[in-house]
Formats: structure tokens, sequence, C-alpha cells
């Protein structure tokens, strides 16, 4: 058994799911790890289980399971009983449960306790539990049911040997405690005990953190020869007197370290980290107006179709009466006006190019590429960044890259991640700008919030509703996007203009829902993160956020920098049970510092939010190290680096090539 194909029940159908989910190849399989853990192995009596956790109980049910509708939705409720003490149990839209669980009859079941609307415990949607021990549950694909999945990786792991050789050198794994490979993974996809798993994710997390800084080494070390754009003397203080508004201090230290970076010799490859709201745009145009005075075109890449409108019109306010011509480049237009695009883009007569990932379409050429700016760093990574910069119409020598990121992320982090890009940091905010008032709001309390969105509605004041859930949920007890819509849309805010907006939807629909929002059609927009990177709508003066202890803190910061970008006073209101994470965020609105905090609790893979992420360079397995393990993994570079490990190295270096030659295939390493 050599490739895919040949498990037992993968057909065509299941063959294409596993393709787009990036998974190609046999070792491809085994490197898909589970992104979290069933541990039915220890049952925990009903008498000492508590909100939060997720649990293993056994029990009986006194009285038959009932079965409920309203609105269209099921509900099956029992109350499950053992010697400690009972439980209300419910399942949302799984009526079948009703016929097949039956009064008196022993149920083991596996799920999370949560609170209800009346703030009572109960255990909502579990599963019937049939496999004790700990099960893996992988991330969810269209057609591959659960159990299908743990198959098909039972049959891999007999093919672990000639797939996944080791990748790390005798002498490393010893000096830092790390187990082979081969028992690795066979533990990580089906652990026999918890020890095992934990010594199993160890090895796993610390390759894969290994490996990706290994290769960051290499890019950065192999900074192609750049085009050196002049700058001259007080051109940058020119753009800023030019501007409104005075830049802060931390602006004009990183455009004076974007200059510096624009007349050396290699090519810059910078990124450019901080708040929302701190002048990252403002820096980017600067970066755009240096390269235009000294003839060179830019090109900037932002990651919805929206965004880059919005830039357009910040671009033409802002470098247009330097003359600086701007355009742009969408993937939707028609065929006459992307004619008459290429054409302007081809003639240099566009100096500035804004547009989506249109502008690294085959048919694109460049008059003289001299910088290329993304938006979002994690919007699009390596690959997509590197394909715009080698549009360069200039000989060999590279395009200069800048990266813009509105993620904050704590500095060791973010050299760690980005080890291919220098760090700038925009750690100062402009003055004026309004703190938006962050409040956790319990069940009890949600019709006043609606009275109070009435009355901001009264005022031409909009709200977003974020929901983490597109849709009802089996497994899953939160507030979906789309019933939490009709919902409103029906009872409480039904005199208001409501939008709907979600990332599955219709990309015609989405686009044409938050146009809406943005010129103020609609009062309230209703939907799933997103809207996380969207619009400046300055009149969005409130954001909720339903089921919030279900966000990472810096996903929940970014969301609240929807709101409070005008002068008016604006709210962040968090619907859950208070906790330690949530008041962090009533607490502070400066993102490093609850980037920090939110590193500590979750650690980087929860922390950015993409375990197992097909679009980034960044696999699944390098995301699971805590901030101990970044220490070490940097630790173990520097030393492998150190006169007298050549071999090592060079070993290293090749397993990391090996991993992400796919995703890098554009990109050249030794």
């Amino acid at each position: 058994m050599k490739t895919l194909s040949e498990l037992k029940g993968l057909g065509k159908a299941r063959l294409d799911t596993l393709e787009k989910a990036g998974i190609h190849t046999m070792a491809d399989l085994l490197l898909t790890l589970p992104v979290r853990y069933q541990d039915t192995s220890t049952v925990t009596p009903l008498g000492e289980i508590s909100p939060g956790t997720e649990v293993c109980v056994s029990g009986y049910p006194k009285a038959a399971p009932r079965l409920s509708q309203f609105r269209g939705l099921t509900s099956v409720t029992l109350r499950l009983t053992d010697e400690t003490g009972s439980i209300p149990v419910v399942w949302f839209n799984q009526p079948w449960l009703e016929k097949q669980i039956k009064k008196d009859t022993p149920l083991t079941l596996y799920g999370r306790v949560d609170r209800d609307k009346q703030g009572r415990i109960r255990l909502a949607s579990p599963i019937l539990v049939k496999e004790r021990g700990i099960l893996p549950v992988y991330r969810a694909l269209a057609g591959l049911p659960p159990k299908t999945m743990r198959d098909l990786i039972r049959q891999a792991l007999t093919q672990l040997e000639d797939c996944c050789p080791e990748t790390l050198p005798d002498i490393l794994r010893i000096r830092y405690h790390l187990c082979e490979r081969n028992f690795a993974l066979r533990q990580a996809h089906f652990p026999e005990t918890k020890e095992n798993l934990a010594i199993a994710l160890r090895r796993v997390y610390f390759e894969g953190m290994l490996l990706y800084q290994a290769a960051a080494a290499s890019l950065r070390g192999e900074r192609a020869q750049g085009l050196r754009i002049p700058v001259e003397a007080g051109a940058a203080n020119a753009y800023w007197a030019s501007l409104p508004f005075p830049p802060t201090g931390a602006q004009r230290r990183v455009l004076d370290e974007i200059a510096q970076d624009l007349e050396a010799p290699h090519a810059m490859g910078r990124m450019v980290q901080g708040d929302v709201g701190c002048g990252k745009t403002a820096l980017a145009f600067g970066a755009m107006a240096l390269s235009a005075r000294a003839g060179y075109q830019s090109a900037l890449m932002a990651p919805t179709e929206i965004l880059a409108r919005q830039h357009l019109e910040s671009a033409k306010k802002t470098l247009e009466p330097l003359g600086v011509s701007c355009g742009l480049l969408l993937g939707g237009m028609k065929a006459k006006e992307r004619r008459h695009a290429l054409e302007s883009i081809a003639s240099g007569d566009w100096q500035c190019v804004i547009g989506t990932h249109a502008l690294i379409s085959e048919d694109v050429r460049y008059q003289r590429l001299g910088l290329v700016v993304t938006d979002e760093q994690h919007r699009f990574g390596v690959r997509q960044r590197r394909l715009l910069s080698k549009k360069a119409g200039d000989g060999d020598a590279a395009p200069n890259e800048l990266v813009l990121s509105a993620t904050p992320i704590p500095r060791t982090l973010a050299l760690v991640l980005y080890g291919d890009l220098d760090l700038s940091i925009v750690d100062e905010l402009p003055p004026g700008r309004t703190p938006v008032k962050t409040r956790i709001v319990p069940e009890e309390k949600r019709d006043g919030l609606y009275d109070f969105i009435i009355r901001e509605a009264a005022q031409g004041r909009q709200t977003y509703i974020v929901c983490p859930l597109v849709e009802e949920s089996e497994q899953i007890d939160a507030r979906s996007a789309q019933d939490t819509y009709a919902e409103l849309s029906t009872g409480p805010l039904s005199r208001l203009r409501l939008g709907l907006t979600y990332g599955e939807q219709d990309p015609a629909e989405k686009e044409a829902t938050i146009r809406k929002f943005s010129t103020g059609e609609l009062d309230v927009l209703v939907s799933t993160t997103v809207i996380e990177v969207g619009v400046n709508v300055p009149s969005a003066t409130v954001m909720v956020i339903e089921n919030a202890d279900r966000f990472g803190l810096s996903q929940l910061h970014q969301l609240r920098g929807r709101v409070g970008r005008g002068a008016r006073e604006s709210w962040c209101f968090l619907m859950a049970a208070p906790n330690e994470r949530l008041k962090t965020l009533c607490e502070t609105n400066d993102g490093f510092k609850i980037a920090q905090k939110d590193l500590e609790l979750r650690g980087p893979g929860d922390f950015l939010g993409t375990r197992q992420h097909g679009d980034t360079l960044i696999p699944g397995m390098a995301l699971g190290a805590d901030v101990q393990m970044l220490e070490e993994t940097s630790a173990c570079l520097k030393w492998l680096r150190s006169p007298g490990y050549e071999q090592e190295w060079a070993q290293v270096r090749e397993s990391a090539h090996a991993a992400f030659a796919r995703v890098m295939d554009d990109i050249a390493m030794n």
C-alpha cells in the first residue's frame, strides 16, 4: 500500500475531499493530527462535574426522553442519574434519540458541561459513548465522518515506517528528551495512556516548531538581491507634512526603517505589526509614495474586495495629491474594466496598484514593480506573498516586500513565526482615539441589551452581532448566525434593518451585505468572524459577541476593533459567564498585553486560531508548542548552527525543506 487510493473506504469523492484539504499522500494523512481528544477512559461522578469542562459520565434516565419543537428546531431532553446525583441533558436537532434512548437503560455520554439561559448546569449535545479510551477527534471534512477518518488513519499507520522516516538527529533527540518519530505518531493518533500522549505531542510539536524555524532561517539567509530604491533626503518628512494629521513617534521611526530598507542592496522583507488604529495603512502609503518618487511602481494586496476598494479610496485621498496615480484590480471585474486595468498596470500609468489575489494572476504585467505590500499577514502566507514579489520586471532583482499585520503578537513569538521577515512594531496609538468600553453581559440581561441596540439605531449608529457558528450544530450548544438572524429579525429587533453574512456565503451576496452595512443601509449585521478583517464603518458603535468564551482573547480583541473607529462612544458586549480571560479584555485595550495573556493561557496553536490551516505556511504540527517550547526550539536552532554540528544542522535543514516543500514550491531553499 503506497498511495491514498489504496486505502479501503476511500472512493473518488473522499479522495477529492482530502486533496482539497491539502492531504495528497500517505505522509500527509499521518501528519494530520487530531485537533483534540475525547477522554472516555474514566467516568466522572455526576456529583463532581462543573461547568466549562468536557466529561465522560454514566448513569440512567429515570424517565423516557422528551422531544420538543420550537421555531423549526428540535430538542431531546432527559435527566441522567447516578448514585452521586443527576443532571439535565439536551440534544439539539437529533430527534431520533427520543426512540433510541430507553428509560432505566444504562447510558454513557461524553460532552461539555455548560449552563442554560437560566444559569442551570446541563450536559449539552453529548455523544453516546460506544468506545472507551482516549479517542482522537479530527477536523471536520465534508463527506468524511469521524469514524471513517479514524479507520483511514489506522490503515495508514501500517505504512508509517515507509512514509514518515525519522527527521531529527539522535544527538538532538537525546539532548531534548524527545521520543522517536514513529512512536510519537502512533501515540498521537491512538494514545494508549495520557502519559504516552503527552510524550508523543511533545515530540511532534517540538519537531514542527523547530523545522518551521529552520525553514524561516533559510529564507532569511537567502534574502535576494533587491531593487534598490533611492530615497531623497527629507522625503519621509515631506510625506508626513502632506497629511492632515501629525504622525506618532512610532510611525516616524517605522517609516525611517522602511526607507533604509528600500535603499539597501538586498530586498526588503519587513513586517509592520501594530494594534487596530495605530496607523499602519499610512505607513504603507508612505512607503508607496517614496517608491513612486523614485520612479517605481507599488502593489498592495488586500484579503477582500471591499477592503481593497476601501484602500483605493484612502490611497486616492493620500497619494494622488502627491502626484501618485492609483488604480484597482479585482477578480470580479467586467472584461472592459479588467482590460483597462491591465493596460494601466503594464504601461506604468498606475504607480500604485491595489487589489486582491487578482494581482498575482498570470496575465498581470507590471511596468517597474519595486514594492509589494500585503495586508493582513495571516491571510496570505509566504507562498502568495512571494508569487506577487516574483512579478518584478527589472532583471533578477526582487522587489521590496512590506507586510502589514493587525494581529498583535508578542515579539518573541512574532520573531519565531515570521522568521523570514524583519519586524517593526507600531506601539503607539494616535491621540484622540476613543477606547472601546467592554462589558461581560449575563444571559438574564439580554433583553436590556436589545433595547440598547434599538436606541443606538435610532441615533444612526450600527451594531455587529458575531456568532461562533454558521448554523445550528448537533455537537455544540452555541448560538449560530443563521438562527440568531432569524430570531432577531422576527423578534426583538424586527423594527430594525438586519443583514446576515458568513464565510461560506455566496461571495457576491456576502460582498453586497457588507457593502450595505458599510454604507448605512443596515442597522445590524449578524455574522460569523468573517468580519474580523473588515471595512472601516465609523458609525458602528456596538459589537456583541455571542458565546464569547469560545473565542481566544486576541480574536475577541480583533473583533472589538471593528467598532470605536469614529468619535462616538463605542461598546463591546461579551455574552458569556465571567472568567479570568474575559475580565482581561474588559481591563485593557492594549492588544499586545492581551496577546501575551492569550499566549500564556492557550499556547500559540489556539492563539493563532489555525492548528490545521491549509492556507498557512505554519503546519498544524508546529502550533501545539507552548511558550516554554518556543524558547526551547529557538535555543535548539542556535545550538544546531554553532560550530561542530554541521552534519546535524544539514539533516534538520533537509527535513525542514521536505516538510515545507509544497507550500514553498516557488522559493528556492538549500
